[in-house]
């Protein structure tokens, strides 16, 4: 870890401090870097917007896709207060970036009531066994679609 890596956590872990005080949601920042800058920040705002996937993550991602005008995060880390939940992780890892940091751990949310851990043991499981069970429908009509993108000459990959 360098002394950049530690100042960019740093403030990380600010905005998930500042996000408790103002009220916006609990208790977790993340930030995007690239090239030794900041791109974006975003702290947990899931409770002042009733929006459930606006975790820290998702909002720093969504300002650093806005900012790079790119929806890929070449070439940039991710520093996350907290190890990212299940939803997190697979937008990071959608987004592309080189690197992830995360400061706590899902045990240290665990413990102050946020438990990733029950998604993390729910994914595992086969879709008929979950406690939210997935159920396949109109899977033909669905191909089609997917025909359709793969046909195209003109889309952009991702």
């Amino acid at each position: 870890m360098t002394d950049r890596d530690r100042e960019f956590m740093s403030r990380a872990i600010a905005l998930a401090r500042e996000g408790i005080d103002r009220g916006d949601g609990g208790p977790f920042g993340c930030v995007i870097a690239r090239d030794g800058r900041i791109v974006a920040e975003g702290n947990n705002q899931v409770t002042s917007t009733n929006d459930p996937t606006a975790h820290a993550e998702i909002v720093a991602i969504r300002n650093a896709c806005k900012a790079l005008g790119s929806f890929q995060l070449d070439r940039c880390t991710v520093y996350t207060s907290c190890e990212p939940c299940p939803m997190c992780l697979g937008a990071i890892y959608w987004a592309r970036p080189d690197r992830i940091l995360f400061a706590g751990t899902r045990e240290d949310a665990a413990e102050a009531g946020f438990d990733d851990e029950t998604f993390y043991r729910e994914i595992a499981l086969p879709n008929d066994k979950r406690r939210l069970p997935l159920e396949n429908l109109m899977r033909d009509e669905a191909r089609e679609v997917f025909a359709a993108w793969i046909e195209k000459p003109d889309k952009i990959e991702y």
